[in-house]
């Protein structure tokens, strides 16, 4: 029974983090309010977009009177803002679940276009809608960044996504079992460690390299925080499982089990692979930033 309570816990605490993780993640869209024509409206402004997709800007607004107007430009660059039309559109929506489950057969509103970029490479922009009480400016100061992926194939995202999250899962419930006391713990430290080292050190590598061009982005070749944060849980797990091969040392199993829990919940995407468009190579963006500026001011 305790241990039914344990899994039970160790799941919601896994749902909270994994749900943490991906609503504040910074290609997670960007949701803000705006009053058009007297009405109000929830709107979501892409900020991840992959190369199998439509390179656009939705706009959900259905009201044709208004237009609206898409300023962009390559990230980190002085290049000049160009200007793209919203223009409203319906497009078929050729989905099982979206058919079937949520009865929705067309995607309805304002779109404009964005050049497509390769991958990683990013693009930041600003919007402006006009209706009949004049022009409104939505994020000309501080503009939306929206970065491009390669298309990963289902076989090898899905697994990833999966083993990922019973490791998580796995992680959270055998640090409870070392608050415990319970004397499993050290068998599912080892499952703990399998899972995490096939979802993400083997599987997190081949999706990177499927996303952004790279197998792997982090130390020693770079700082992109995706990558870092996992080798660091890595690391905890091998040194836990490896310390209690012979004497059973639930404390340093606990960290291990805290470690992962803390970088599990940092924003997914956080600091992560970017296009340097001046050299071509792909570089971890803000660390990158904050080095020249240093250096400058040095």
């Amino acid at each position: 029974m305790k241990k039914f309570l344990l899994w039970t816990l160790a799941f919601f605490i896994t749902i909270a983090a994994a749900y943490y993780q991906r609503k504040t993640g910074p290609t997670y869209p960007k949701q803000f309010d705006a009053v058009i024509n007297n009405s109000a409206y929830k709107l979501k402004l892409v900020r991840s977009i992959g190369l199998d997709e439509r390179s656009e800007v939705k706009l959900g607004i259905r009201d044709t009177s208004v237009t609206a107007r898409l300023y962009y430009r390559r990230f980190r660059s002085d290049d000049e803002y160009r200007m793209s039309e919203f223009s409203y559109k319906v497009y078929p929506m050729n989905s099982f679940v979206m058919n079937k489950i949520f009865k929705m057969t067309e995607e309805k509103g304002f779109f404009a276009d964005l050049p497509q970029q390769p991958p990683a490479g990013k693009l930041e922009y600003f919007v402006e809608i006009t209706d009949s009480g004049g022009t409104k400016t939505f994020f000309r100061e501080n503009p939306i960044v929206v970065r491009y992926k390669g298309s990963v194939p289902g076989y090898i995202l899905l697994p990833h996504v999966l083993l990922m999250f019973l490791a998580m899962l796995l992680s959270t419930f055998t640090g409870l079992l070392c608050i415990f006391r319970l004397p499993s713990f050290r068998r599912y430290a080892i499952w703990t460690l399998a899972l995490l080292t096939a979802g993400g050190m083997i599987l997190g590598p081949v999706v990177q390299k499927f996303a952004f061009g790279e197998f792997w982005t982090g130390v020693p070749f770079g700082w992109d925080l995706t990558d870092n944060k996992t080798l660091i849980a890595f690391i905890f797990w091998v040194l836990a499982v490896y310390a209690n091969r012979k004497k059973e040392r639930p404390l340093l199993v606990l960290i291990a089990s805290a470690v992962l829990l803390l970088v599990y919940s940092i924003p997914h995407s956080m600091m992560g692979s970017e296009l340097d468009h001046d050299t071509g190579k792909i570089i971890q963006g803000t660390l990158i930033v904050l080095f020249l500026k240093f250096s400058g001011n040095s």
